[in-house]
């Protein structure tokens, strides 16, 4: 499952990167509603990728989804510890990642 092709069948606008770098260069020019990470991304993981988010003033208070595989209680404690928004265990269903969005994008039916 690709996570952009989910969400963009679910009406949002996906802006998609490959790796950390690009990632957090994204966040930092388009300014998304909400940014989902994934915790394995090359080059910046997506922890590293969280805590430029959360230190940079702009971007702070920016909704962020960290997906992982890794699904031990540390884990989870580490990435909610960071400044995560949502913590989803890899695997998930496509329902469960939309409602994730949602839950963090209440009024919007798009928009990332």
């Amino acid at each position: 499952m690709l996570v952009s092709g989910v969400l963009s069948n679910n009406g949002f606008e996906i802006a998609r990167a490959t790796n950390g770098a690009d990632a957090l260069a994204l966040v930092r020019s388009r300014r998304p509603d909400l940014a989902v990470l994934d915790v394995s991304m090359p080059s910046l993981d997506g922890l590293e990728v969280l805590r430029s988010i959360r230190s940079d003033p702009e971007t702070a208070s920016l909704p962020v989804i960290l997906l992982s595989a890794r699904a031990q209680e540390t884990d989870v404690k580490t990435g909610y510890a960071e400044g995560a928004s949502k913590y989803m265990k890899k695997p998930f269903s496509p329902r469960e990642l939309v409602a994730a969005v949602r839950e963090l994008l209440p009024d919007q039916d798009g928009g990332l």
